[in-house]
């Protein structure tokens, strides 16, 4: 199968778990909500946490096992580095009120003017980021 067909797939079962997930439980499938709600007090919400965040591990676990060859993953600096790093998203994406998922699929398809602001600002930092990563390091 192409690339490009993975690819289309792959945007197909994503728009479908969101929309399942909002029809389903009446939530945004935010995954920094998502996972920050497995760390408060256990509430009715808990079990459909867990199990959102089961798929997310399992999915690639069985996606490798199944169809293709497991990639060699070395983060470049040394797992302290990919660490802090993990927490800084972590801690960016509660400080924005969420992240990618929630803000760039969810939100955008709600037309979410909260959510359009926080996409705009994801892509410019992003841009400036490959930017400045080109041009100076």
């Amino acid at each position: 199968m192409s690339v490009y067909l993975l690819s289309l797939l792959g945007g197909m079962l994503i728009g479908l778990s969101v929309a399942l997930f909002m029809l389903l439980n009446g939530r945004v499938a935010g995954i920094s909500g998502i996972v920050a709600g497995l760390f408060r007090k256990p509430d009715e919400r808990l079990v459909a946490n867990l199990l959102f965040v089961a798929g997310l591990v399992a999915g690639p676990v069985l996606y490798y096992a199944w169809w293709a060859e497991w990639p060699v993953f070395r983060p470049e600096g040394g797992l302290l580095l990919f660490a802090a790093a993990g927490l800084l998203v972590g801690f960016g994406s509660r400080l924005g009120s969420g992240c990618t998922s929630g803000h760039g699929v969810a939100g955008l398809a709600r037309f979410s003017p909260r959510s359009m602001a926080a996409v705009a600002t994801f892509l410019a930092c992003a841009i400036a980021t490959v930017f400045v990563m080109g041009r100076f390091l």
